[in-house]
C-alpha cells in the first residue's frame, strides 16, 4: 500500500503535471483535463486502497463530467437518452440469451468435453434453425396458398392446370393409392418409401398441379412462386453460410498469424468475471483447460514436424502418395457399386410383385442401403489410414472430413446421375413423345423426391440404430466385462468429423430434395432436433473425453466451409433438373412448359415491354456474361492485392512495436514486463513525455 501511495502521490501532486498525464494516457483533449477538480488526500487514500485501477475509473468519470458541463440541455438530454437506450438494449440482449435453444446444454457439454465437441452441437443447432426457416419459406409460398384456396379463405379459388399441346400418352399418371382393406404393414411400407397415401399428399411435387390461385381479385402465379421460393431458400442458405465462413476465416487468420497472442488472450483475458455460479465456473475452467491442451498439443507436433530429417520426410511423403492411391481406389469402388445398384433398383422395383411387399421395400431401399454401407465402411478405412500419414490432429480431422464429404456428396451425385440416365437418357423411341421415359417415370420429379425422402429417413434410422445397438452395448460390455479383448476397445471417443459429416450429408439431401419435396425441410428440422438429444445422451453416457483435443475456432470455420461446399454441389443437380431435363407432362406446376426455367422467359415475354425484354435478355446473354466475368476477376485480383498490402503494413507495425519495447527496456534499464516498476519509472517528468503513448499502447 505504501508503494502504491507513493506512485499515486507522485503522479497526482508531486513532480508531474497530472492533467497532462491524463491527456496522454487516455487520449482526451487538454481542455477537458483542465476542468477536472483537484484530488484530495482522502480521495488519494481511497484510490490506493481500491487498487490502481480505481484511479483510471475516477479519471474517466471526472472527464465525462467535465465534457458535459458546457453542453446545452438538448445535447445533455440526447447523451443521456443514448446511454439509457444502449443500457436497455444490453439488458434485452442478456434476456434473449436465455431464450437461445439448448444454451445451457451446450455450455455443459463445453465444460465436460471441450470446445471442439461443443462446436458440433452448436453446428447442429444452426442447422435446426436453418431448416426451420427454409420450411417457413416453402410453406408460406407453396403450401399455404393451396390450403387457403382449398377452404375458400379470402374468397380464394384455384385454377387447375390443364395440359396444352401435349400428347395424351404423356399425361397418364396413376399413383399407387391404397383402397379397400389396408393392412398395417402397407401403411408402414408407404411411410418408409414415400409411396401409397404419401405420394398424393403435399409432401411431393406431383401434388401441386396448379396454375394459379385467385385471392379476391389478385392472381397468384403459382409456377413462378414455386421457382422463386426455390431460389430464395438457396440464396438464403448461401448468404448465411458465406457470412459465417467469412467471419470464421477472419478469426482463423488472426489465430494463425500470432499463436502466442491467442495463448495470452486465453491466459490473461479468457476468464469471465461475471460468473457467480460454482458449477458455471467449473465448466469455464474445464473449457479453458481443454483449449490450452489443444494449443500445447499442436505446438508440440509442429515442433516435431520441424525437426524431421530429409530421410524421414521422403519416407512420409512416399507413404502418403501410396495411401492416397488406396483412398482413390476405395472411392471409385463405392461409386461404381452405387451406380449399378441404383440402375438395378429402378428397373426392378416397379415390376416387383406387390404381394411380396417386403422384397419390394428392400429393392426400393437398396441404393440407400449401399450408400449408407459405403459411408460407414469407407470412413473407417480413411480413419485408419490417416493415422499412418502423421498429420496434426486438426489437419487429420480436416483431411478425413474432406475425403468423407467427397464420398458422401459424390454418392448423392452418382445416385442422381443414375436416375437421370434412366429418366432422360433412354434410347430408341422411349423418350420421343414426351422428352423423357414416360413409361417408367410418368412423374419423375416425385420419384426423385421419394429417393431423397428415403435417403433422409434411412439416415435417421441408421443414427438411431447405431446409438441403441452399438454405442450402449459397447459401454455395458466395457463396464461389466473384464475380458482383455473388450477392454482393448475401451470407451468410445466422440468422433467430431464423423458426426459432422452425418449432418452435412443430411443437409445436402435436404437442399436437393426440397425442390422435389417442398415439406422435406420440416422433416429435416424434426430429425435434427431428435438427433441433438440422441447425440447428447450418447456423449454423456457412453463416450469419454478426447485424448487429442480439437480447437473450436478452426472447427467452426471448417464445418461452415464444408457445408458451403455441400451447398455449391447441391446447385449442380438442381440446375440440371430445372434448366435441362424436360419437366413431367403428367403432374406438377411445370407441366405446360418444356423445362422449369421457361417460366421466367415466358413471364418476361408476357408482362414486360420490348425495351425491358431486350435489356433482360441481354443481361442473360453471353455478350454480357463474359465482360462481367472479366471485370469480376479484375476486382478480385485488386482485393487480393489490397489484402496483401494491408498484411505487409501490419507486419511493419508489429516490427515497430517490437522496436518500441526494446527502446522502453533501454530507457528503464530493465526488461519490459518484470513487475510494474518500468511503468512507474516512465511516469517521472525527467523522462521524455512522448513515450507515454507508446507505453500505454503496448
Amino acid at each position: 500500500i505504501f508503494q502504491k501511495a507513493v506512485v499515486v502521490d507522485v503522479v497526482i501532486t508531486s513532480r508531474i503535471k497530472w492533467r497532462e498525464f491524463v491527456c496522454v494516457t487516455l487520449a482526451i483533449p487538454l481542455k477537458a483535463a483542465g476542468r477536472l477538480h483537484p484530488v484530495t488526500w482522502s480521495e488519494k487514500l481511497f484510490l490506493v486502497l481500491s487498487n490502481n485501477s480505481g484511479f483510471y475509473f475516477w479519471i474517466l468519470r471526472a472527464t465525462e463530467k467535465a465534457d458535459t458541463e458546457d453542453l446545452s440541455r438538448w445535447e445533455k438530454w440526447r447523451i443521456t437518452s443514448n446511454k439509457s437506450w444502449k443500457k436497455t438494449l444490453s439488458e434485452i440482449k442478456d434476456l434473449t440469451s436465455y431464450l437461445v435453444l439448448w444454451q445451457r446444454d451446450i455450455r455443459s457439454i463445453e465444460g465436460k468435453f471441450g470446445a471442439g465437441v461443443q462446436s458440433y452441437f452448436s453446428f447442429l443447432r444452426f442447422l435446426v434453425l436453418l431448416n426451420f426457416i427454409i420450411f417457413i419459406i416453402m410453406f408460406s409460398f407453396v403450401t399455404l396458398p393451396i390450403i387457403i384456396s382449398k377452404y375458400g379463405i379470402f374468397n380464394s379459388t384455384v385454377a387447375y392446370m390443364s395440359p396444352k399441346n401435349i400428347d395424351d400418352i404423356c399425361t397418364i399418371y396413376e399413383p399407387s393409392t391404397n383402397e379397400g382393406l389396408v393392412y398395417f404393414y402397407t401403411y408402414l411400407n408407404d411411410l418408409l418409401s414415400g409411396t401409397g397415401f404419401l405420394e398424393v399428399t403435399s409432401l411431393f411435387y406431383g401434388y401441386y398441379s396448379i396454375d394459379a390461385v385467385w385471392i379476391s381479385i389478385m392472381k397468384y402465379n403459382f409456377p413462378l412462386a414455386y421457382l422463386l421460393a426455390t431460389f430464395a431458400y438457396l440464396a438464403l442458405s448461401f448468404c448465411w453460410l458465406l457470412k459465417g465462413s467469412v467471419e470464421g476465416f477472419k478469426n482463423h487468420l488472426v489465430h494463425d498469424a500470432d499463436p502466442f497472442q491467442s495463448y495470452c488472450n486465453k491466459v490473461f483475458a479468457g476468464w469471465d468475471f461475471c460468473i457467480t455460479d460454482p458449477s458455471a465456473a467449473r465448466l469455464k475452467y474445464r473449457s479453458l483447460k481443454y483449449e490450452l491442451q489443444t494449443d500445447l498439443q499442436e505446438e508440440k507436433l509442429k515442433r516435431k514436424i520441424a525437426e524431421r530429417t530429409t530421410k524421414e520426410k521422403q519416407r512420409i511423403y512416399s507413404l502418403r502418395i501410396f495411401i492416397n492411391i488406396i483412398v482413390l481406389a476405395v472411392l471409385l469402388g463405392c461409386f461404381y457399386s452405387i451406380y449399378r445398384v441404383t440402375v438395378f433398383s429402378q428397373e426392378n422395383s416397379s415390376g416387383a410383385d406387390n404381394d411380396n411387399s417386403l422384397v419390394n421395400l428392400f429393392v426400393q431401399y437398396l441404393p440407400s442401403v449401399v450408400i449408407t454401407a459405403a459411408n460407414f465402411i469407407a470412413p473407417l478405412i480413411f480413419s485408419f489410414l490417416i493415422r499412418l500419414e502423421d498429420y496434426t490432429p486438426a489437419f487429420e480431422i480436416k483431411l478425413t472430413l474432406l475425403r468423407c464429404v467427397f464420398l458422401r456428396l459424390a454418392s448423392i451425385g452418382v445416385l442422381l446421375l443414375s436416375l437421370w440416365s434412366q429418366i432422360a437418357g433412354c434410347g430408341g423411341d422411349k423418350c420421343k413423345p414426351c422428352g423423357y421415359n414416360y413409361k417408367l417415370y410418368p412423374c419423375w420429379e416425385t420419384d426423385v423426391g421419394q429417393e431423397m425422402y428415403k435417403l433422409m429417413i434411412f439416415d435417421f434410422i441408421v443414427i438411431l440404430a447405431m446409438a441403441l445397438f452399438v454405442d450402449f452395448p459397447r459401454k455395458l460390455l466395457v463396464t461389466h466385462c473384464s475380458c482383455k479383448l473388450v477392454q482393448m476397445f475401451g470407451y468410445k471417443e466422440f468422433e467430431i468429423s464423423g458426426n459432422v459429416l452425418e449432418i452435412i450429408y443430411g443437409q445436402t439431401i435436404c437442399w436437393i430434395g426440397t425442390f422435389f419435396s417442398p415439406l422435406l425441410p420440416a422433416i429435416a428440422t424434426i430429425k435434427y432436433f431428435i438427433i441433438f438429444y440422441i447425440k447428447k445422451i450418447v456423449l454423456i453416457h457412453t463416450c469419454k473425453s478426447a485424448a487429442r483435443p480439437i480447437r473450436a475456432s478452426s472447427s467452426n470455420f471448417f464445418f461452415l466451409v464444408v457445408l458451403l461446399i455441400g451447398l455449391l454441389l447441391a446447385f449442380v443437380p438442381l440446375a440440371v433438373s430445372i434448366a435441362h431435363i424436360p419437366s413431367s407432362k403428367a403432374c406438377g406446376v411445370f407441366r405446360n412448359v418444356n423445362t422449369s426455367w421457361e417460366v421466367i422467359p415466358n413471364l418476361i415475354l408476357d408482362k414486360f415491354s420490348k425495351g425491358w425484354q431486350q435489356f433482360l435478355f441481354g443481361i442473360a446473354s453471353e455478350a454480357f456474361a463474359v465482360p462481367f466475368f472479366v471485370i469480376l476477376c479484375i476486382i478480385v485480383f485488386y482485393v487480393v492485392a489490397l489484402a496483401r498490402a494491408h498484411k505487409r503494413v501490419i507486419e511493419q507495425l508489429r516490427e515497430q512495436l517490437v522496436l518500441q519495447v526494446l527502446q522502453v527496456e533501454q530507457f528503464t534499464d530493465q526488461p519490459f514486463g518484470e513487475g510494474c516498476q518500468c511503468r512507474n519509472a516512465a511516469l517521472w517528468p525527467s523522462k521524455a513525455t512522448s513515450r507515454f503513448g507508446s507505453i500505454h499502447v503496448l
